[in-house]
């Protein structure tokens, strides 16, 4: 691909909707190269060394553990990939950076620890910090040296981050300021000696500032008694008359929410990608137990009940995992192209993970609901063995839950992405209007009877209806908002189902330029079990999008616009029927032959 490809071929931030895509533009993990592989086998060889014979001690926080864990993996590397070398990063391109969280995600508690300190500990300082910030700070953080949280929750104020009532006001010599207040579910504030805080100063003013440990004025609560990643530190944080040298302002004053959201969007993608990292673990958990479980005279996983439950996991997993790994490359390709127009490295990978904040969001909903069916279904398949604590199935279930709840709730996430992209349409980055208007014209027209063919030619002709379907339901709700009958704002059940068919749309593209890919190289399975996963994924993710959009359509429209809709989503809505059940068989015999993950 040429420089000047890079820079103007990339699909824009949520342009998957409008424009068509090609399997020679998109990044699949099998194309990871050497260099890469050996990094993700660093990483894994990390996790089996360090993290799975203290898995225990972890659980319980053995006092130092995790602190000693996170100076390993410094000195690995590991928490300075995504960083520059002149603080003593690694400067790991945005694939490789992928990998690494791939790979970490199935560490449990551990891996909220170390996402912490790498995400929205250290983002900040490198996005936003000013030079002397970073090379005070971002060395010691790289090394591990300094352990880092971030305080943006209070008890008032979770989603509505800017509802916090913590402030901060200034000295009358303006040398410091001093803060006030609590902050909530902090993770790693039981041993980290760097905090970035959110505080409005003056009581108005939402401003970001770097807080060390020591600094007088802080104390902590008891460490909370969660349901899951139970191994982790999370704590209260009370600031009183803390005093906080004026230099530590973070960023602009007043624009402490441009810190706190831009933050969360690459933390957004990582999670997702860990999740997906999890799952893998998860699905070999539940496969050995199959295969090694009998009743009946049998193996339970020769049963097609549990055949179901492991394909599922396989497929689903697999979706997420295209849709990562393209996304990965996405804005590998923004930051390459910002770097060219001479911008920072931390710069360029702040404007890449804001280009794409709706597929942020997308694969932070669809990797941790992913993961929540894979553990749910991983203790289904162990029975009774499963709700015991002393089996890995039960931790896994409960570690899971709070997949959907930070970085954002799934909701919030859900409702963010389709903001985003009425936000891009409304600013001319996207053009929404064209493509949705030409959808209108063609359900005036009469329909077309030619059969499509050639190899995935049903899927493509689904995603072009898929796209279809949205557009018509999005498009027919923002012309009721501009005619007054509706308020987006008020609607948030409508807005949930444009955001899953966005996140099927997604997904289902993703896995279909990844299986075509696959069928010109070498792989770890025959070309017919993907297509089976694709095959089901496209057969269940068709009606999944005609009951949102159906659902979204009948909340808005009546008489004889609601017919006309309707007869649109029935119209786009043709991908063929599909005998799942052999599908998923064949699936589930690869995983039980490979005994779990084997893509």
């Amino acid at each position: 691909m040429t420089d000047t490809l890079i820079k103007t071929d990339v699909l824009q931030g949520g342009e998957f909707l409008i424009r068509e895509s090609r399997p020679e533009d998109t990044f699949i993990p099998e194309e990871l190269n050497e260099e890469q592989l050996m990094v993700s086998q660093m990483a894994a060889d990390f996790i089996k060394n360090e993290i799975v014979p203290n898995h225990a001690k972890i659980e319980k926080k053995e006092p130092g553990l995790t602190e000693r864990l996170l100076e390993k993996a410094g000195e690995l590397g590991l928490l300075g990939a995504h960083m520059p070398a002149q603080y003593g990063g690694t400067e790991l391109d945005t694939n490789t950076n992928t990998v690494i969280a791939d790979v970490l995600g199935p560490s449990g508690s551990f891996a909220t620890s170390i996402a912490a300190h790498t995400g929205i500990g250290m983002l900040p300082i490198l996005y936003f910090g000013t030079e002397a910030q970073k090379e005070k700070y971002l060395p010691k953080l790289i090394s591990g040296e300094m352990k880092a949280a971030y305080c943006l929750t209070e008890p008032g104020s979770g989603s509505d981050a800017l509802n916090a009532k913590t402030r901060a006001d200034l000295s009358a010599d303006g040398s410091h300021y001093l803060i006030n207040g609590q902050k909530m579910w902090i993770t790693n504030a039981g041993f980290a000696n760097l905090f970035i805080v959110f505080a409005k100063i003056g009581g108005e003013k939402f401003t970001g500032f770097i807080v060390e440990r020591d600094t007088p004025g802080i104390t902590l609560g008891e460490e909370e008694d969660k349901l899951g990643i139970k191994g982790s530190s999370t704590r209260q944080v009370f600031f009183e008359n803390a005093k906080v040298p004026a230099e530590n302002v973070l960023g602009e004053i007043g624009k402490g929410h441009l810190i706190a959201f831009n933050a969360l969007n690459i933390g957004r993608f990582k999670l997702g990608v860990m999740c997906i990292g999890g799952n893998k673990v998860v699905l070999d958990m539940a496969t050995r137990y199959a295969n090694e479980r009998h009743q009946f005279g049998q193996p339970i996983g020769s049963f097609g009940a549990i055949q179901y439950k492991l394909a599922e996991m396989a497929i689903r997993n697999f979706a997420a995992e295209s849709a990562a790994y393209r996304t990965s490359q996405l804005m590998q390709d923004k930051k390459a192209a910002s770097e060219e127009e001479g911008k920072s490295f931390g710069r360029a990978m702040l404007e890449a993970a804001e280009e794409y904040a709706i597929e942020c969001s997308i694969l932070k909903v669809l990797g941790s609901e992913v993961t929540d069916y894979c553990v749910d279904e991983n203790v289904q398949i162990h029975g009774g063995i499963g709700f015991s604590e002393e089996y890995r199935a039960a931790q896994a279930y409960r570690d899971s839950r709070i997949n959907r709840i930070y970085e954002g709730t799934n909701e919030i996430n859900r409702m963010l992405m389709v903001d985003q992209l009425f936000k891009r349409a409304l600013k001319g980055q996207l053009d929404i209007v064209g493509p949705a208007w030409a959808v209108q014209k063609e359900l005036a027209s009469m329909p077309s009877f030619e059969k499509v063919e050639g190899a995935y030619a049903e899927e493509h002709k689904a995603v072009a209806d898929f796209k279809k379907i949205i557009l018509m339901t999005a498009g027919g709700a923002a012309k009721m908002q501009m005619d007054g009958k509706l308020d987006l704002k008020e609607e948030q059940e409508l807005l949930m189902n444009c955001a899953d068919m966005m996140i099927d749309l997604f997904a289902a593209e993703s896995m279909l330029l990844r299986v075509q890919k696959l069928a010109g190289m070498q792989k770890e399975q025959p070309q017919e079990v993907y297509d089976a996963m694709l095959q089901v994924f496209f057969h269940d993710a068709s009606a999944r999008i005609v009951k949102n959009a159906t659902d979204a359509i009948a909340s808005f429209a009546e008489g004889d616009l609601l017919k006309t809709f309707l007869m649109g989503v029935k119209r786009f809505a043709k991908y063929p029927p599909v005998n799942v059940k052999e599908k998923r068989r064949l699936v589930a015999e690869a995983v039980r032959k490979a005994n779990g993950w084997c893509f």
